[in-house]
């Protein structure tokens, strides 16, 4: 039977530790980051470019390359989420939506689960960055990006397999 208690709980994660039983049998303590989900947009437009956001991340302590993406809001769909974000932060809509499956960030240790779609037929509208985002947005070949990806530049997990699940389809 898993026991869990909260060690930690800020604006976005929560940390826990789990006592559980693995299906071997086997008991483990098990710290758990929590995390709402997120969603993120591998978005086309009619030139066969793919929007992608040239991003500074304090954690990597660089500027790196990202699909659009953001966290799931409590009770939120994920393509709603998916929308949302693809509006603020590229500035598109879009009037046709694909889903390209789930990843998880990194199931050792975070719970985080991101939805990725493909986005085409889009239109412009007004960006909304929140204070904490430094972004700079770019419309990049998709055969660029997906050999940025291939090559290394790319290093965002979740960009790199929305471009290549998305290149598969387009």
């Amino acid at each position: 039977m898993e026991k869990k208690r909260n060690m930690f709980s800020g604006k976005v994660i929560a940390v826990s530790h789990h006592d559980v039983v693995l299906p071997n049998g086997q008991t483990c303590e098990l710290e758990v980051v929590e995390h709402p989900g997120g969603a993120a947009i591998v978005a086309v437009d009619t030139q066969q470019r793919v929007c992608l956001l040239r991003q500074y991340r304090y954690v990597t302590s660089a500027w790196i390359w990202e699909l659009p993406a953001g966290k799931l809001e409590p009770n939120e769909a994920p393509q709603i989420t998916a929308q949302r974000e693809l509006a603020e932060e590229a500035g598109v809509t879009a009037q046709r939506w694909s889903d390209l499956g789930v990843i998880w960030s990194s199931p050792g240790v975070f719970c985080e689960k991101i939805y990725l779609y493909l986005a085409r037929d889009l239109d412009s509208v007004a960006t909304d960055h929140e204070l904490h985002e430094n972004i700079e947005v770019h419309w990049v070949p998709l055969v660029e990006a997906v050999e940025w990806a291939r090559e290394g530049k790319i290093s965002d997990a979740k960009t790199i397999v929305g471009l290549f699940r998305a290149a598969q389809l387009i």
